[in-house]
């Protein structure tokens, strides 16, 4: 289980009809103050794992009060001075959070109302892509009572 979570839901392009999406985008509702060190890591294994099929994966953190803070950094070192291509505001302020308010920016609606809400039940407010309600979907639906945020995430990642 991550400590915190509060919601994590699926946007972006697995939640259309995109014959072939890129990549795997996931926004996470999180505290301002909460350890990012068990979201970074089951983010860089989604990544990691997106990246086996030529894809990518973001996750997407927004607090509490529904404003977007960053995503989470993709790298394993995360402090002021190591990259010196780091476009985040604050690099390493707070470890794994990466403030790209400069360059990203959320609609509202997406962050108060997204596509397909995981955890910590299941939403849809779109059509459901066939593949992501069979493979995704369905197996959180046959086992959501048990789901953490941590089982999400990795759910989310294997499918």
């Amino acid at each position: 289980m991550i400590p915190g979570v509060t919601q994590i839901a699926l946007v972006g392009s697995l939640t259309t009809d995109k014959p072939h999406p890129k990549d795997a985008d996931m926004l996470v509702t999180i505290p301002d103050d909460a350890d990012l060190v068990r979201l970074a890591v089951a983010g860089r294994r989604l990544k990691g794992t997106a990246q086996q099929r030529n894809c990518g994966a973001d996750i997407f953190i927004v607090n509490l009060a529904g404003e977007y803070r960053g995503r989470i950094c993709h790298w394993r070192e995360c402090r002021p001075g190591i990259r010196a291509s780091c476009d985040a505001r604050h690099c390493g302020q707070r470890p794994h959070l990466h403030d790209d308010l400069d360059c990203v920016q959320l609609d509202a609606t997406l962050i108060h109302q997204p596509p397909i809400e995981l955890w910590p039940a299941i939403v849809r407010r779109c059509k459901v892509p066939r593949d992501v309600d069979g493979l995704l979907l369905g197996t959180l639906v046959d086992t959501h009572d048990s789901v953490s945020p941590n089982n999400a995430l990795e759910r989310t990642r294997e499918g």
